[in-house]
């Protein structure tokens, strides 16, 4: 699904309005219609009916309030609209054509600016049935402060359930960066199409349900320039994963080498090979350090194992790094990372790895944690690389706080993907593929049960398998991130909860996940 920025959504505003003729008035009134009947059927389920407390700002936001207020009166509710503006004649345009509606039919319209103004809408609103967040559009950037940051206070502390009309005031419709405060919506309702701040963290975490009005606005009407933004959905996915010929065999299913694994962390080698291979790569060859490949050989039967020059206690050594090259040459793809651990030969394996590597490659935990602070390097590379750091690893590696990571998800993975020319896979709630020319992909799948050690090295077996197959970078994370986030889902829903999900079982539902796409 392309979700539409800020700019892109006034465009298609007012390509509609000038160049196509529909007013705004039209389009306004569709979209209070479309809030309208998620208020009406909300309300027809609860037993008592308190009044429908609508905060409205002063632009057209607060426009489509009016309309919402104008239409539940109609339908036999009792609307109160608080105008959250200094003064009522500031409303222009079609918003002020709908207040004076609203005043011609005598249905209440209080302003609340001042600090009485405020308190006395908010204790109308503790009695509420329900709240209508009409405020601010997606117009408005940076913090909330004065009497919209008391109203959305206000708002906030009542149990009066919220209906946001186009997004929760206060949150950036283009990154889902927040301000303070931001609405905590139960419903948001965006005008027009999804907007990316509503479905990307930290924002997604304040839209609660989200809905998408169609108000009339054509597809044509809406830019289509770099930098894109995407939500995965199961049809795109299914298009990069057509089924196997007759005549596949596990020489043309993509042969895979990993390289992974020290004392303590022979898990993290296990789980990643065994995706690869329950991915559908034909043929997956684990290197581990050479005191640990007795051991290999043992927990692992499909894969085949290969030891690598060990350091001594069961870590890799510097020389490592060409018999990992020597190996990936002779593969479709290299996936390196897991349970490496923290030897003094890991900098100059992974430098070397980036330089002279020319095997698509994935960069997952140890391995990204051996890359200098800065990942200059990576301007050095010869081959396509997927990153695939969870919050912390891509804060060291691009010297912020993981709190600074957080709160500029989407932006920030846009950024460092083209700076490091890569395809950066930031791992999370709602994780994001960023690529190299700007564009954002947003993976709706996953959940808590992912949140358990060794799902980040399922995830890497899989997009290396994928990258053996012969997707692109591009498509790998993007295939390796939605099935990988179906598969907790799915494994969940077996359950009947997310507890108690563990790493093995993602590897075990894959078959039902990629039957299910």
């Amino acid at each position: 699904m392309r979700l539409v920025s800020v700019g892109e959504m006034r465009a298609a505003d007012h390509y509609t309005i000038e160049k196509l003729g529909i007013p705004s008035l039209v389009l306004m009134e569709e979209a209070g219609r479309h809030v309208t009947e998620l208020c009406l059927g909300l309300l027809r389920k609860q037993p008592t009916q308190g009044p429908v407390v609508i905060w409205a700002g002063r632009g057209n936001n607060g426009g489509d309030g009016f309309v919402v207020a104008r239409r539940l009166k109609q339908a036999g509710y009792y609307p109160e609209v608080f105008l959250v503006c200094p003064d009522p004649e500031q409303i222009k345009g079609a918003a002020r054509k709908n207040l004076d509606i609203l005043r011609r039919l005598h249905l209440p319209v209080r302003r609340a600016w001042s600090r009485d103004e405020i308190s006395a809408a908010a204790a109308k609103a503790r009695r509420a049935s329900m709240q209508v967040d009409a405020l601010l559009g997606t117009g408005t950037k940076g913090d909330l402060a004065g009497p919209l940051a008391e109203a959305v206070a206000a708002m906030n502390k009542t149990t009066a359930p919220i209906v946001a009309v186009d997004l929760p005031s206060g949150l950036n419709a283009d990154t889902g960066e927040i301000s303070a405060p931001v609405v905590k919506a139960n419903y948001t309702v965006t005008i027009g199409r999804a907007k990316p701040g509503l479905v990307t963290y930290p924002g997604a975490e304040y839209v609660g349900e989200l809905r998408v009005a169609d108000i009339g606005i054509p597809d044509y009407a809406y830019d289509c320039r770099e930098p894109k933004t995407f939500l995965i959905e199961s049809h795109d996915v299914a298009a990069l994963l057509p089924p196997w010929p007759q005549t596949a065999h596990k020489g043309n299913r993509g042969r895979v080498f990993v390289a992974a694994g020290s004392t303590g962390l022979t898990g993290a080698a296990c789980l990643t090979s065994r995706a690869a291979l329950r991915s559908g790569a034909g043929l997956v060859t684990l290197g581990v350090p050479e005191s640990l490949h007795n051991l290999m050989e043992i927990k692992l039967t499909e894969v085949m194992t290969s030891p690598l020059p060990d350091a001594g206690s069961g870590i890799l050594g510097r020389s490592a790094s060409e018999a990992i090259l020597e190996h990936a040459n002779s593969a479709d793809s290299l996936a390196i990372g897991p349970g490496l651990g923290q030897g003094e030969g890991l900098a100059h394996i992974m430098a070397t790895i980036v330089q002279k590597s020319t095997v698509p490659t994935v960069i997952d935990a140890d391995g990204l944690n051996a890359l200098p602070v800065g990942a200059e390097i990576l301007a050095d590379k010869r081959a396509p690389l997927v990153l695939t750091p969870h919050p912390g690893e891509l804060a060291r590696l691009a010297g912020i706080t993981v709190a600074a990571v957080q709160a500029r998800r989407l932006p920030l993975a846009r950024e460092l993907a083209q700076k490091w020319g890569v395809v950066l896979v930031l791992k999370g709630a709602r994780t994001i593929v960023a690529t190299p020319k700007g564009s954002c992909y947003i993976n709706p799948t996953g959940g808590p049960a992912l949140a358990t050690a060794g799902s980040g090295d399922v995830l890497t077996g899989m997009v290396a398998a994928f990258l053996a197959r012969g997707l692109t970078a591009i498509e790998a994370a993007l295939a390796g991130t939605y099935v990988h986030g179906l598969a907790g889902d799915l494994a969940a829903k077996r359950s009947g909860s997310e507890l108690g999900i563990v790493a093995g079982d993602l590897i075990s539902i894959l078959p039902e996940a990629f039957a299910t796409i």
